[in-house]
């Protein structure tokens, strides 16, 4: 692995000196712009709340709409649109907050906005994939305009933290406005334009500044541009190697914050072979995730047992690692009845995301010491991403951000959340999980249910449907004349309110 480290460090500076002469000869001016850009390694699918499940559109929508309620670094709920009061354990107020600003299109934000935005993501016809994450709701009341009672079908501690999805116009919501491509909330910026996928420009309303996101997918790219000032800042996506280099030079800032973005393998349940248990374990004893962390991630990251971090109130510190152990993954594999003279191989999806192939690369050798066969397939972001919901698949890897509260698991790992009705990509079946979570579902006590969420975490290590990886800092790469930009656990984009450039 050290031998590893020292070609591929050598690999990235190489290419990067080559493709910065070749880019300066032509041109060594900065841009004049008096924009903010953002490169950005892949582009947001949507811009609709009620639809955004992978990071950059989440991380996004959020600086275009507000939502009753948000969260605190701690994970704990709080107001944002919206205060509450719960009337009855199945009963919960919600009271806008005075001088909210109105939506970007003039109307003002009333309670039947609020309405109609929930409303809309439970309707079936809809199929919005956090329907499953409100189904406890029985009805929502508008009392007045600026007041709204949600009625649940059964007691749900924690149901304010479920309301974070962005609020929509109800106007627009009933003339199928495309909110995918021309979002229309009352969030702190604006849409200006949004071309080809590739260049989205936002208007801070505060003070008119253009926010420009660009999506360029080579990590090289990303960083000449900076070097070049035609970009402002790069949040993560790129090679230690190179975040390494960058912070010896003066014009460049780079800041790291641990994080809580859970990184890890996923598997076709279906699957003859990934779903064999055997296999599964095999090939999560078969990968030295501290080796990987500390001489390719250059220790931006930590190891993880479960989807949420051990600080999390609903995590679980005890659980026992899954050890690096060559020889415990090859019996696993004759147990299944693969051997060197009939090696098991397996189709691995990734994006084509030069630093994800690569780890996926390593992944493959670690994987082929112990004879099993790994076929590496790269896409573009949105085949790949597609592939995944559909069950197009045997083994992928991806990173879930974000992560507040421990409903996701219900989300991620019941029976009823196979896509498009959520995000059980794997299409696990599983009784015992599933009667964990309507239990904790059913659970009117936050005490205990954080104790079933232990259990199901222990459990799912056990079954493994997911092989976790680390949790993945979160890194700002910036100009040095980049100021006020604070690094938040989940890695969103809030700081782009109120980030300045000094010209």
């Amino acid at each position: 692995m050290r031998t590893e480290k020292k070609i591929s460090q050598t690999k990235y500076l190489l290419i990067l000196y080559v493709i910065f002469f070749q880019f300066f000869i032509s041109s060594c001016k900065d841009s004049n712009r008096e924009t903010i850009a953002v490169g950005l390694s892949t582009s947001p699918i949507t811009l609709d709340p009620r639809y955004a499940t992978d990071a950059i559109s989440y991380r996004i929508t959020r600086l275009l709409y507000e939502s009753l309620v948000d969260f605190d670094e701690e994970f704990r709920v709080k107001p944002q649109l919206a205060d509450w009061q719960k009337i009855s354990p199945t009963h919960y107020r919600f009271s806008l907050r005075k001088n909210l600003k109105e939506f970007h299109n003039g109307s003002p934000l009333t309670s039947e906005d609020v309405r109609a935005t929930y409303q809309s993501v439970l309707n079936p016809e809809e199929i919005s994939p956090h329907k499953g994450s409100i189904d406890m709701i029985k009805s929502i009341h508008a009392v007045d305009p600026n007041t709204i009672d949600f009625k649940l079908f059964y007691a749900d501690p924690l149901f304010p933290g479920r309301l974070v999805i962005g609020i929509l116009p109800k106007e627009l919501i009933s003339k199928k406005h495309n909110f995918s491509r021309q979002p229309i909330g009352n969030g702190p910026m604006k849409i200006i334009s949004f071309k080809n996928d590739k260049h989205l420009k936002l208007k801070r309303l505060d003070d008119n500044k253009i926010i420009e996101f660009i999506t360029l997918k080579d990590p090289i790219v990303r960083v000449l541009k900076l070097l070049r000032g035609e970009i402002d800042l790069i949040r993560g996506n790129l090679p230690p190697e190179i975040v390494s280099w960058l912070a010896e030079k003066d014009s460049i800032k780079v800041k790291k914050k641990k994080g809580s973005t859970f990184t890890y393998l996923g598997f076709n349940m279906e699957d003859p072979l990934t779903g064999n248990y055997y296999i599964r374990s095999a090939i999560a004893h078969a990968i030295d995730r501290k080796s990987i962390i500390r001489h390719v991630m250059g220790k931006s990251a930590r190891q993880a047992e479960a989807l949420l971090p051990p600080e999390h109130w609903a995590g679980n510190s005890d659980l026992v690692s899954l050890d690096y152990n060559p020889d415990k993954s090859r019996r696993l594999l004759a147990q299944a009845g693969y051997n060197d003279s009939s090696p098991l191989r397996i189709i691995y999806k990734i994006s084509n995301d030069p630093f994800r192939l690569r780890l996926a690369t390593i992944i493959q050798s670690q994987l082929k010491s112990v004879g099993i066969e790994v076929e590496i397939r790269s896409y573009d972001w949105g085949t790949f991403y597609g592939d995944i919901k559909e069950g197009r698949f045997q083994m992928y890897s991806l990173s879930w951000v974000g992560l507040k509260i421990p409903d996701i698991f219900y989300y991620i790992f019941h029976s009823k959340s196979i896509p498009p009705h959520g995000a059980n990509r794997g299409r696990l079946n599983d009784y015992n999980v599933d009667l964990i979570l309507e239990l904790a579902k059913f659970e009117a006590s936050l005490d205990k249910q954080a104790l079933y969420y232990k259990d199901l975490q222990k459990y799912l290590l056990d079954i493994l449907p997911y092989i976790p990886l680390w949790y993945e800092d979160n890194i700002l790469v910036s100009k040095s004349d980049i100021k006020g930009y604070k690094l938040n656990t989940d890695g969103n984009f809030d700081s782009l309110r109120y980030v300045t450039k000094n010209n």
